[in-house]
């Protein structure tokens, strides 16, 4: 199981240190550029599920194709 944990700066050594000591994680930081792409992904993800519950109109690819 993967998880991802939004932590405070000031924190972020000792959580990391704590979860080293367990031989059974594996604990990994992101970079800046991989949490923005991360939170990039998330958010298209909320936009489809939006759209696909009627909730939000989507543009339709032809207009998205058009535009270039």
């Amino acid at each position: 199981m993967k998880l991802l944990l939004d932590i405070k700066d000031d924190k972020a050594a000792f959580i990391m240190e704590l979860l080293n000591n367990f031989k059974f994680v594996k604990a990994k930081p992101l970079t800046s550029h991989e949490a923005e792409v991360l939170e990039g992904v998330k958010q298209a993800v909320e936009e489809m599920k939006l759209i696909n519950a009627g909730k939000l109109k989507g543009t339709p690819a032809k207009d998205l194709l058009d535009e270039l």
